[in-house]
């Protein structure tokens, strides 16, 4: 289980490299309660997952580094990585499937990265980066079974702490679930009595199964590429991150691809809150899911991304 020793560790880390994104609150829904928005959408990659990534490569060896790594991602994840190890001179390979938006597969080309494309499967994409390490010899870094990567992307909970001390509740978008591990984990052994909720899409809810069964669900790959919030595709969640999820998540929501669909255009409205699909869902659950999310006066919702293809952009502006 990660600390809150390895979240502040990475804190420190990741000074310089990913930006202190500030919370901002929301005007755009007519609400009894405040919401603000975590705005990761502003990070350099346009996505959390720098955080994790850099705090991975960074406390890497320098005989692993020579080495370079190799990593699996539909999209977020693998820009974080290439990013990262542009930054700390590294070789970078990032396998990722043939159906992610043409913008996220450019811009992880663009940052440098090696980009090898399979199938659509978030398990094919691991396993294809799996014979790559064998073969080549680079190191492996998952997007989000890994206690480095918890521990960056749980900075981004420790942020929300210091800036909203009074907050009551988190949304958080869940996927493999290291974003929610980390942050869940930074504010429950700061403050106990903060609530968790994770948010996921209902055709890719296998951790909110995964949660009520009391283990590991997984889902097949034709099931969650329906999904709108294609970083949110996993199959399942990590072994790790299901452990710190039933340690400190209280509860896992599920909204439907209409409400995910009118988050992202409702928050689309101001640049500053440009999410991509996977980024909105935890406003779509503030927006419909209101019976089960906690009656708290100060909620915090993550918006994990803002690397929105343009044509889904331009679809969802059209009057």
């Amino acid at each position: 289980m990660v600390s809150l020793d390895d979240i502040r560790a990475a804190q420190s880390r990741l000074k310089g490299i990913a930006v202190r994104t500030p919370l901002l609150e929301w005007t755009g829904v007519t609400a009894k309660h405040k919401l603000f928005l975590k705005l990761e959408n502003l990070q350099p990659i346009g996505a959390f997952k720098l955080r994790g990534a850099y705090n991975k490569l960074s406390t890497l060896s320098q005989d692993d580094q020579r080495r370079g790594v190799v990593s699996y991602s539909s999209g977020n994840h693998g820009q974080g990585v290439a990013y990262a190890a542009r930054a700390l001179g590294m070789k970078a390979v990032i396998v990722m499937p043939r159906n992610a938006p043409q913008n996220k597969l450019e811009a992880t080309a663009s940052l440098g990265a090696e980009v090898v494309t399979v199938g659509p499967g978030s398990e094919e994409r691991r396993l294809r980066a799996e014979e790559l390490a064998a073969e080549y010899g680079y190191v492996i870094v998952p997007p989000y079974n890994d206690e480095k990567i918890i521990a960056g992307q749980g900075t981004v909970g420790l942020e929300i702490l210091e800036d909203l001390p009074e907050v009551e509740t988190v949304l958080a978008p869940v996927g493999g679930g290291g974003l929610i591990s980390g942050i869940s984990a930074a504010l429950k052994l700061s403050n106990p009595g903060v609530k968790i909720i994770g948010i996921e899409p209902e055709l890719a809810g296998d951790a909110r199964a995964s949660l009520h069964a009391g283990h590991i669900v997984s889902f097949t790959a034709d099931q969650v590429t329906q999904t709108l919030a294609d970083g949110l595709r996993t199959q399942s969640i990590g072994e790790i991150n299901f452990e710190h999820i039933r340690a400190y998540v209280d509860d896992i929501v599920n909204v439907q691809e209409s409400e995910i669909l009118e988050a992202t255009r409702a928050l689309s409205g101001n640049p500053r809150t440009l999410a991509e699909p996977s980024g909105a869902v935890a406003a779509a659950a503030f927006m419909f899911h209101s019976a089960e999310l906690p009656r708290t006066a100060n909620n915090v919702a993550i918006v994990s991304g803002g690397n929105i293809d343009p044509q889904l952009l331009a679809q969802i502006r059209r009057p």
